[in-house]
């Protein structure tokens, strides 16, 4: 049973790619056969074709494939189109260049590219509904039950039978006696010494997901000896709602498994060098490029509405909770409550010309001195005063997650809602709960979004800006 589903899966995946295989090779042609302008009139259309092909090989030859998966949504499988078509764009790219058959900097290349994310994405998506429509009609079906009436068993059922499009049916559970909890459509199978036994007497069943503590031990050994040698799948499912309510990851340090509370991207070494590499270019470019006219502006309006500096530094706690000093164009007269007192809405320390620069953002721009110094990055958690910190620490669970990354220019939660004065303790829990999902979802791509984002609210203008 377990052999044809694999085989039913490998299927799928082959189906896929040589649909992918087909749609890249087919684009290109039509598209060639519109336009050559971009293309070497010496070369022969099997050469172009046999670039395509082999740079689709290539990007192909891991497995790029995961609609056939149980559980699996929209947006990961167009995700996962977008990746390979970077990759493959790269690859064909750079054999194009190189051999000078085809110039990428052109609107053919462009055009070409964007209809196989496109075109590709929408094939995958189809194939995908029609998997889900094959499974929810009784095809490619994985048996399960369930060994102890756990918490964590008992949504583990609802994931698998709430929608039938996963495949999945589960035959029942067993425990040393009933839990009401379970529907009625989870029947009790009976006590955890009866498993082998109902295995035996089915064998159409290829899945077992076992909760038992393991002072059962004696129970699951013998479970996962029969399961091992009938080609059960055998599966521990830890119960940790007792104490825990979110997601926990599972890894591995050597031969010793371990869970851990969240995903942290950008521990990950790659994602560092990315994410700095990226931080360093850009503020380079900034205060290179822009940062000169802006400083000479904002140093003459300063100057003739209000005496002092212009530069405000302020202590702010940062990656590991470590303090520095976050430098920014001072927007307010000086003051001495500027630690420790927030900037409210019609706040009588601030200058029109102040709330001007807090309403575009100018305000934060000496702030990439402090990404290319290292202590900030430009997407991140916003840097809390000192104060803030010691306060809300101690009034907000998890706040002291945010500082396990550098803060930011601008972040997540600051382009979600969450920006300027938090008049009640509720606006400060959901700018740390925004911080924590940025955390947990970091990628390049999500950077670029949260930068857009910043930049298209300087020009609709942010009802929380001042």
């Amino acid at each position: 049973m377990e052999t044809r589903t694999n085989r039913y899966n490998d299927v799928v995946v082959f189906c896929v790619k040589l649909g992918d295989f087909i749609l890249y090779n087919l684009l290109f042609y039509l598209l060639s056969r519109t336009t050559r302008t971009a293309i070497d009139p010496t070369v022969s259309t099997w050469a172009l074709q046999l670039i395509i092909s082999f740079s689709y090989l290539l990007v192909a030859s891991r497995n790029s494939v995961i609609l056939h998966m149980r559980k699996v949504y929209a947006h990961q499988i167009v995700m996962k189109v977008f990746r390979n078509t970077l990759y493959f764009a790269i690859v064909s790219g750079l054999a194009f260049s190189v051999l000078k058959y085809v110039e990428v900097d052109s609107y053919f290349y462009l055009t070409y590219i964007c209809l196989c994310f496109l075109v590709v994405s929408a094939f995958r998506l189809i194939v995908s509904s029609l998997v889900k429509l094959y499974r929810r009609g009784g095809g490619n079906l994985r048996y399960v039950v369930l060994v102890g009436a756990t918490t964590s068993n008992l949504e583990l059922y609802h994931e698998m039978m709430d929608d039938s499009s996963t495949g999945y049916r589960v035959c029942g559970y067993f425990d040393f006696e009933p839990n009401a909890a379970y529907p009625d459509k989870c029947p009790y199978l009976g006590t955890p010494d009866q498993v082998i036994a109902y295995l035996k007497d089915h064998p159409q069943v290829q899945h077992l997901f076992c909760g038992l503590p393991s002072a059962y031990r004696d129970y699951i050994v013998s479970i996962i000896n029969y399961c091992e040698n009938h080609l059960v799948h055998f599966n521990s499912v830890p119960n940790l709602h007792n104490y825990l309510q979110n997601r926990v990851y599972l890894n591995m340090l050597g031969d010793v498994p371990y869970l851990s509370l969240r995903r942290d991207p950008l521990s990950l070494m790659s994602n560092k060098i990315v994410k700095r590499a990226f931080d360093i270019v850009f503020s380079l470019l900034f205060l290179c490029t822009l940062f000169p006219i802006i400083l000479i502006v904002v140093f003459i309006m300063t100057k003739l509405t209000m005496p002092g500096p212009l530069f405000f530094r302020q202590k702010r706690n940062g990656l590991n909770d470590k303090e520095f000093y976050v430098i920014k164009f001072r927007s307010m007269k000086v003051n001495a409550e500027a630690d420790t007192l927030q900037a409210t809405k019609d706040d009588p320390r601030k200058t029109k010309w102040g709330n001007i620069m807090r309403k575009t953002n100018l305000d934060e721009m000496p702030q990439f001195i402090n990404v290319l110094l290292g202590d900030m990055s430009i997407v991140g958690p916003r840097p809390h005063m000192l104060k803030h910190t010691e306060e809300y620490s101690k009034l907000i669970n998890k706040y002291m997650v945010r500082h396990f990354v550098k803060p930011g220019i601008t972040g997540w939660s600051q382009v979600t809602g969450f920006r300027g004065e938090t008049k009640e303790l509720k606006d400060m829990e959901g700018r740390i709960k925004g911080d924590i999902w940025y955390i947990e979802h970091w990628s390049f791509w999500l950077d670029l979004f949260i930068i857009y984002k910043t930049v298209a609210n300087v020009f609709h203008g942010e009802k929380n800006a001042y």
